[in-house]
């Protein structure tokens, strides 16, 4: 099944986090738990890891995007 997932709050306080860097490319298969990107907020820097099993299909929001909290991120294949 086809899954958009969507930049997680990784604090009350977060609004928004620019993507820093892709620990994965479309195509890559990845388990949960598996570090898919990393992000920078204002007051820290995160991994975010993936909440299911799958392959990535499309990155949505490339390194350097600055993107809000609960926007699109990628498509995964589950």
């Amino acid at each position: 099944m086809k899954v958009t997932l969507k930049l997680p709050r990784v604090s009350m306080n977060m609004e928004e986090a620019t993507v820093t860097q892709w620990h994965r490319k479309p195509g890559d298969r990845f388990e949960i738990g598996d570090p898919l990107y990393a992000i920078e907020t204002e007051k820290a820097a995160t991994d975010i890891e993936a909440p299911c099993a799958g392959t990535l299909l499309e990155i949505l929001a490339p390194e350097g995007a600055n993107i809000e909290a609960g926007a699109p991120v990628c498509r995964v294949e589950t």
